[in-house]
Formats: structure tokens, sequence, C-alpha cells
């Protein structure tokens, strides 16, 4: 039986759910691990006067004390370029710019021996004028948070001409939104483990790259490649978090090879929510239409809070401007992008990263132009799809779709949502006056997978006994590439799904790797264990046809082994097969065995689509918004285990609801974090949600022999704005046009009650 489509439950289940897991807070080292603790700026913009550490230095049990100036290390870097001015320094340097930033640290006996000393430093600031706001910082007199910059913009792409959106159309709706700020709040925070020896350094570590870590840490550190052996042990979470070198991780090797003793930093929950979040855009949309709702053009204006050293930031808002055209033909698609430095924490990618940001917009604004020309949602939505026919289809923005068939996977999610008696539901209730309003949202979204990293490497061995051991360069950290990857080797290789390992997360072990981000395991990962399994097969029918003294073009392979066509009862085992490899094998120091390494490369990226409806009921007496319904319809082409798949969509829709109902980090006009705990952040949980409907479209891409896409984000990508616009519906028939997100229950009712802000919305008729 084929095992790839089946829902196959995760191998790595059994070591979590009974605790036998190992994360790198669980590592024992021989010698007792130091500990950090770090200094922390406690204001949003200031300069340093003096940092005070002598009494620190003299405390019991601390073995270092380090400022900006005892680090070697350079600046943090950024994906696309910006000023060498406004890369993150490892410490503070002369300047605090957010208020979490690290002035110092100290290593010490135990966590609490470091921590009193970090009470001990004594920090004189002088306090400078503070920027939170995007729109605030980019404009002229705001206060400047580098001195060598002429302003807080960092990167300045694109440009708009007002005739670009007026040409041929009867309609031009203008709003701006706001994609807020949330945190990505893992289970498991940041954590490392350094372990020295001499100029050997392994490290533990939390991460979802670990040979890209690695090669950080080497570059960063002075050292060779070889001398760095990372080890990324169970991980608690990574959502896009996880992906790059943070300054902390190198400030924790480099103090295990100053010191020679393993050294640990185990990050605290305000720490992560002071420094980790996702999102943070504002976005002025211009959507034309002609008065039949043919969509004629799209401009948007990203302004990308960069927070005080925009970096992974600046590229992501350049990758919502690439997605502006959603799943729709419209003629012209332009945006302008500017990544701009606040005196907040620098966010980074998180789930969906750009991508939901981009989907928001889009879908969002033809609601609201849909309102505006009396049109039904689904039926503008029909009138403007790419149709089946014209893939792979090239966006005005230049981006090449490769397969898509958007058309069904809305009719699908209608059916399945019931969504006509939803309408009938809400027309009823809004006839009787009811105060528990239904709203019902739709969204259809395009996203690109496997939008970096081009290549992936597996290595496949089959041993004396015939089964097969997988070393592949991606990393699971929840996903279940074990199960996954195991049913693509067993599939192809004839090889039972038990007699399969799977081995990844090691640098010692495998030999390279990109790692998991981007929803690109799967289709690149996945991929390269499938080439090198076809590869390891043909090895094999070499030496069958050795075995055999056959021809290699005769030999058939199947789920027992190699024969001679025709002459079944001739059969070589794949232990055979690599026992005569082992027997061929010249003693030149060279590896032996019947075995396949290769680095495949992706042709291009992949673009899952998708339609998710969502129902919500508002308490119009209080603005409470509850979700009842959610329904999701995913393509990510051909599915490898339905059951991990639906798990993913599970995640992303959870996330993506509750960005659009109650998560937001909140900063004061002083730059203060309003949210830095999970007392005052408000956490998504089961009590909010609804049990979902899941379904799938399978539409196989041509861009990988697999036919599959990524599945990892789609959910948040389309939930978040089905829900924003279920919100919206329901309180449509009373005047509200516009609420941004997060649609908390204050907002709600404030817009019910006349007070809201209808999103500076604008509209131009011919």
């Amino acid at each position: 039986m084929a095992l790839i489509g089946q829902r196959i439950r995760r191998i790595e289940d059994p070591q979590l759910v009974r605790g036998a897991a190992r994360y790198v807070g669980d590592i024992v080292t021989d010698a007792p691990a130091l500990e950090l603790a770090f200094v922390r700026s406690n204001v949003a913009h200031a300069r340093l006067v003096s940092v005070d550490v002598d009494a620190a230095r003299e405390m019991p049990g601390v073995h270092a004390v380090l400022l900006f100036d005892d680090v070697s290390f350079i600046p943090g870097f950024s994906p696309v370029p910006v000023p060498a001015a406004a890369l993150r320094p490892p410490l503070a340097d002369r300047f605090t710019r957010f208020i979490g930033e690290p002035i110092a640290v100290i290593a010490a006996e135990s966590q609490t021996l470091a921590v009193d000393a970090v009470e001990a430093v004594v920090v004189d600031y002088e306090p400078l004028d503070v920027v939170v706001d995007v729109e605030r910082a980019i404009e002229s007199d705001a206060p400047r948070l580098f001195a060598d910059l002429a302003s807080n913009e960092v990167l300045r792409l694109g440009n708009f001409d007002p005739s670009d959106l007026t040409a041929g159309a009867d309609i031009v709706v203008d709003v701006w939104f706001d994609n807020q700020r949330v945190a990505v709040a893992p289970l498991e925070s940041n954590n490392i483990l350094a372990i020295p020896d001499g100029d050997q350094l392994t490290v533990y570590v939390s991460t979802q790259s670990p040979h890209a870590l690695r090669d950080g840490l080497a570059s960063l550190l002075g050292l060779p490649q070889a001398n760095v052996h990372v080890i990324a042990p169970a991980v608690g979470g990574g959502f896009g978090a996880k992906s790059i070198p943070e300054a902390e991780y190198v400030i924790a090797c480099s103090l295990a090879r100053q010191l020679q003793r393993p050294v640990r930093w185990r990050q605290t929950r305000t720490e992560n929510m002071l420094a980790v979040h996702g999102r943070g855009q504002r976005q002025r949309v211009r959507m034309a239409a002609t008065r039949d709702g043919t969509l004629t053009a799209i401009h948007a204006d990203l302004l990308g809070d960069g927070g005080a050293y925009p970096a992974v930031n600046a590229y992501l808002v350049t990758l919502t401007g690439r997605m502006l055209a959603g799943v729709y033909a419209v003629p012209r698609a332009t945006s302008s992008a500017i990544a701009v430095a606040t005196n907040t924490a620098p966010p980074t990618a998180y789930r969906g990263a750009g991508r939901p940001e981009a989907a928001c917009l889009v879908e969002r604004a033809l609601d609201m132009l849909a309102a505006e020309l009396e049109l039904d949602p689904i039926e503008i939505r029909r009138r403007n799809f790419i149709a089946k026919d014209r893939f792979p289809y090239t966006t005005p923005t230049g981006v090449v779709y490769d397969t898509g068939d958007y058309h069904a996977a809305l009719d699908r999610v209608l059916a399945l949502s019931g969504y006509a008696d939803r309408r009938r539901e809400q027309a009823e209730r809004r006839a009787r006056d009811d105060h528990h309003l239904l709203g019902v949202g739709v969204a259809v979204y395009v996203e690109v997978t496997a939008g970096t990293g081009p290549s992936e490497f597996a290595d496949v061995e089959i041993d004396a006994e015939g089964k097969a051991t997988v070393k592949v360069g991606t990393f699971s950290h929840g996903q279940g590439h074990k199960t996954t990857y195991s049913q693509i080797a067993s599939d192809a290789l004839g090889i039972p799904f038990s007699d399969i390992t799977i081995i990844d997360g090691d640098t010692d072990k495998v030999a390279r790797g990109v790692g998991t981000y981007s929803s690109r395991s799967v289709q690149v990962g996945g991929t390269a264990i499938h080439v090198a399994c076809g590869q390891v097969v043909e090895k094999a029918k070499l030496l069958a046809a050795d075995i055999l003294e056959a021809a290699a073009v005769d030999i058939v392979h199947d789920a027992s082994g190699f024969a001679v066509a025709g002459v079944p009862s001739q059969r070589i085992t794949w232990a055979q097969a690599a026992a005569h490899a082992q027997a061929q094998a010249q003693d030149d120091g060279l590896r032996t065995g019947l075995f396949v390494e290769i680095d495949w490369e992706r042709p291009d990226s992949t673009f899952p689509f998708g339609a998710h409806v969502a129902v919500v009921e508002i308490d119009r007496d209080t603005g409470q918004v509850t979700l009842i319904d959610h329904t999701a319809v995913d393509d990510c082409g051909t599915i490898i285990n339905p059951l991990l798949a639906d798990g993913q969509v599970h995640g992303g829709i959870a996330q993506g609801a509750a960005q659009a109902l109650l998560e937001e980090v909140v900063y004061d006009e002083f730059g203060n974090l309003l949210t830095s705990n999970l007392a005052d952040y408000a956490f998504v949980s089961a009590a909010e949600l609804p049990s979902f409907t899941l379904d799938h479209t399978v539409t196989p891409t041509h861009i990988n022999p697999l036919g599959a896409k990524g599945i990892g984000e789609s959910g948040t990508i389309g939930s978040t704005a089905a829900v924003h616009n279920a919100v919206l519906d329901a309180v449509a028939h009373l005047g509200v046009r516009h609420i941004d997100m997060p649609c908390t229950a204050e907002k709600v009712w404030r817009a019910i009650n006349g007070e809201g802000d209808d999103g500076r919305l604008q509209v131009w008729r011919r």
C-alpha cells in the first residue's frame, strides 16, 4: 500500500507526551554550567552616560561582566540592504533604542546569582525623545534614532503614479489598515547551552536551522565550521522566530570559549515578550474597479515597523508588496515600501511572514469595494479570479504562480460551511433586531512557499539488514518530519515504514542543510529524499544485475526487492544489494556501501491557495466577539499526510484568528511595553476557538516531482482575513465600515455606538 496520502499518526509524539524528549533546558553537563543574565534597558531611547558594573564584578559567584567594548564580534545582519548605522549591536553602544535592549551580560554560577548581579549594575541614562508610531516616525521633525542617518527611513522601494489607479476605473476605495504587532510567544523561549573543549564548541540550541546557526556562529566567533557542533534537540515552537542567530547566542558561545566552562542562557518569558514580535505594518490601500466590480488596479503604501534596528521586517514589507495581486487577475498592482525605525523591539519573521499582511489588505479592501458597489462579496471574487487555464500565471508584481484553481476552493468552502444557510440566518436576525449579531466572512488567498532556501540536502543509505537511514538538512520542531519523510522514503524504496530512520538537527551527523522555514520542508527536503531514494534504487538495480548476471535494464524493483523481469523466482533483497556494494568497495578511505547524498535544487517557489469562511457572533450590548464556526479549504498540491496537514492548518487558524480578535503588542507613547507578560497580553486558548471544519482541494505543482506545496503557514494567511471580514460583516448594517485589528470588545462596542474609526476610508467615483 502506498503510504503517501495516508493519515499516519506522528511517530514523534510518544516521546513528547511521555516526557522523554529532551529540550535544551533538560541537557545536563559534566561540569556545572555558568548561567547568563542580561542588564536590559528600562528606557526606550537614551544616551548611556555611564554603566557602573564594579559592584556586580565583585559579587560572589560572578565570573564575567561584559559591556559593548568587551564584545568583539560584528553587529547583526539584515536580509535586505539597510544602512550600517541601523544594524543591531550585540550590546548597546552609547545609546539604547528600545526597552529590553541588552546593555551588559553577567555570567555567574547560578541563575539566581546572575540575576542578583544584574540588580547591582547602575546605569545612568540621559533620556532622549521617543517615537513609537510608524507614521510619526517618517515625519521630518520626528525624533531620530540614528544621528548618522537623515531620517528614520532605512529602506524605501517603489513609487506611485495616481493615473495608474484611475485609468479605466469608475471607483477607487482608499483606506488605511493597521496589521498590528503580535507576540510570537512559543511555549519554549530562546535557549542555548554552549560547551567548550579547547577550540571545539558543542552547542545545544532551540533553533529552526541548525546548520545556518552553526555557520553564523563560526563566522562571528572566527572559528572553522568544523569546530562548531550544533545540536537542536526537541524544540518547543518556532513559528519563524528561531531562524537566525540571536546576539545572546553568540555572546553565550563567546563566553564559553573565553572561560572554558559550559555557559547557559535561558530566556525568561518577559524577555521573550519584550523582544520577540511579529507583523507590524501600516498599510494605505487603494483598490480600483469598474462599476460591475472588475478590478483594474491596486496600489499599497506599506510602512514596515522595523523597530529600533530594522532588518527582517525590512524584507517582509517587500514580500507583502510582491503578493499584492492575491488570487485576482488585476491588470496593475504596485506598491511602495518603507522600512521605518521606531523605539520598539525589532520584529522578526512570524508564521506567514509578509503574506498574511498581503492577504488581509487585499481581502479586506475587496469587501469594502463590494459594499460600495452593492455587490455580493462572493460574486466580486468570482468575477476577478485568475482562471484555472491561465497557469502558470505572471502577476503584475512579477511573481509567477505555478498552479491554481480558486473557483474550486471557493465552491467547496461555501458548500461545507453552509454559507447560504448562514446568510438566511443573518437576514432573520437582522429582521427581528436580534442583539446577537451574526457575521460571515470570506477570504480567498494565495501565498508563496519555499520562497527562500533554494536547495536542501538528503543522504539515504541502506544497511546490511536492508534498513534505511535518511539524513536531511531540514529540522523538525513540531511539524512531524520523521513521519512524513518516512512515508516518502518508504514509498520510493519499498522498505517498510518501521525500517526507516530519519536523522536531523545535528550538524555532525548531517553533512549540511538549510533548515525549516517558509513552509519549505516537504517540497524541498522531502523532494530531496524522494530523488535520493530513486537514485539509491537505480544503484541497487545495478548491483542486482551484477549478482543475477542480467542486464540492468531488465531489473525490476518492488516492495520485496529486485528481480529480472519475467523471472520473479530469482530475487535480490535490499540487504543482499547492500552487502554486495560493501564487498565491491575499495580500501581508498572513501565512504563505502549503498548510499546516495544529494543537494536538490528547486526550480522555483510554489503558491498554495485556499478559501476560508468564518462565522462570528457579536453581543451588541458589549461588543464581545465570539468565533462560532470556521471552515477552511486549503490546497497544497499533493498531501503526504492529511492528518499532519490538518494539524498544521489547525494551528495556523488559531494564530490567525487570534490576531484578528485579541492579540496585540502595545507600547505607550514613552516606549514602555504594556503587554510584557501573559497576564497583560491576550493570548488565544482553546476556550476562544470552535472546532474547525477542514478540507482540501488537490492541485499538484509541476515544480517538484512530489507535486507538493507548503501547508505550514496557510491556515494563518486564510483565517486572519476571513475572521476580520466576519466581524465587519456582522456590524455592516449598522453603518460600520471598518475596525482595525484586533477586534476587541471595546473597539467593536465603540464602533457600534458611533465612536469607531472607519479606517480613514475615502471613496473616489468617476
